[in-house]
């Protein structure tokens, strides 16, 4: 029987590109939406909004009974607000730590008991380029995601000995909606601090995912895993 994957926000993007892959790879994947499952997709779909406790614990519960205890999470899900500092509301800073991190400590809390069971677990949060560097008008966005570095070293050192791995990818610019949705001047402007010159497609993501899940990266632990061009380094 394969493992169990559960990967949040796979209706679009970078999630579905995780949750297609990880299928590919053998897993049977799980991806949560929070409004309309994913087209076309070759997983199984469940709703879930990552804000609310309730909705998570019945998301894991509806996994469990169909198919069996989550061993790999993937927590991908997340928002953006941005804004520069002296406009961003309260609101606006505190949805987003909300979705982007504090979601990320209740997944990892619910998922955490069952991998202790088998001594077997796989967790992977999905964090970004701006953790490390920072960037202007998304103080609240970058500290989300710097915060998940935090975590994910903690609970990485927390749970190693019960053979659970805990990783963060931190992803450049992907060719997403959001990237498409700029004008051709905003996208030359964050091509220009990118080394490779270019964004990253989504299963480019998906195979940093892919190793991180997989059995080949057993030893590794409480790493970043960088997938942006070059562009932490800049």
């Amino acid at each position: 029987m394969s493992e169990i994957a559960l990967v949040t926000g796979a209706n679009r993007g970078i999630g579905f590109s995780i949750a297609q892959r990880l299928h590919t790879d053998g897993f049977t994947v799980i991806g949560t939406h929070r409004t309309s499952p994913a087209a076309n997709a070759e997983f199984t779909s469940v709703e879930c909004d990552i804000t609310i406790p309730e909705s998570i614990e019945s998301a894991f519960t509806n996994v469990e009974d169909r198919f069996g205890p989550v061993q790999v999470l993937v927590a991908n899900a997340g928002i953006t607000k941005d804004n520069l500092l002296p406009r961003m509301s309260e609101e606006d800073f505190s949805s987003v730590i909300e979705a982007n991190l504090t979601s990320a400590y209740r997944l990892t809390k619910r998922a955490i008991k069952p991998m202790m069971k088998k001594k077997w677990g796989r967790i992977i949060l999905i964090s970004s380029v701006v953790a490390t560097v920072g960037q202007a008008g998304q103080a609240n966005y970058a500290a989300s995601k710097a915060g998940l570095v935090g975590l994910g070293r903690s609970i990485a050192k927390e749970f190693a000995s019960r053979n659970i791995t805990t990783n963060i990818v931190a992803p450049g610019p992907v060719r997403t909606d959001m990237i498409e949705a700029l004008s051709e001047k905003q996208r030359e402007s964050i091509l220009a601090s990118v080394p490779i010159n270019r964004f990253a497609e989504p299963n480019e993501i998906a195979s940093a995912v892919s190793f991180l899940a997989s059995k080949d990266a057993s030893y590794i632990t409480g790493a970043i895993i960088p997938v942006d061009g070059g562009l932490g380094i800049a």
